[in-house]
């Protein structure tokens, strides 16, 4: 047992441990080649965020192009489910930003408790789940699996200014 401890010794200083690398949301972000947008402006009579004790409840969010228009089209007609799902991953990228620009740094979320999406569909588009997961997914790829959410997928039969997806989440802060 006396000769063990030598030998442990060396064993750790010629195999250091290596300290668990650290990644955060902005490292996540910046891996996946993405910036956050800047907050989009309300369009009506609401504020972008509502922080209840730990929870945040963000409003939803719809699609906005690089030129800051709100893309427009129902799904099933004039976009397809893989456009639809793109518009749904903008929109979690733009309710990270509110999030953002409302908690500070987006390693604060302890999880993302809850998505909502709701898809501006033909009557014959069964595939809303699909749609959302754009969302869900870019969030699992930026908060790992605090970005692991319940959710629900729903077809609508129109969004403002005449949107493909709307999203909305809520968010638990960590203390």
């Amino acid at each position: 047992m006396k000769n063990i401890l030598p030998v442990l010794l060396l064993l750790c200083s010629l195999f250091p441990a290596r300290a668990a690398e650290v990644v955060t949301p902005a490292q996540r972000l910046a891996a996946l080649g993405l910036t956050l947008p800047a907050a989009a402006p309300v369009i009506a009579n609401y504020v972008p965020a509502v922080r209840s004790g730990h929870l945040v409840f963000l409003a939803g969010q719809v699609a906005r192009g690089s030129d800051d228009r709100i893309l427009t089209g129902k799904v099933g007609r004039d976009l397809t489910e893989a456009q639809a799902a793109e518009a749904a991953r903008t929109c979690a990228l733009q309710l990270l930003a509110v999030l953002q620009t409302e908690v500070g740094d987006l390693a604060k979320v302890k999880r993302i408790v809850r998505v909502g999406g709701f898809v501006n569909c033909t009557d014959d588009f069964t595939a809303q789940p699909k749609v959302v997961n754009g969302a869900s997914d870019l969030l699992v790829a930026v908060l790992g699996d605090a970005g692991r959410h319940a959710r629900a997928a729903v077809g609508v039969n129109s969004l403002p200014a005449g949107a493909p997806v709307e999203i909305e989440l809520i968010a638990e802060m960590a203390d």
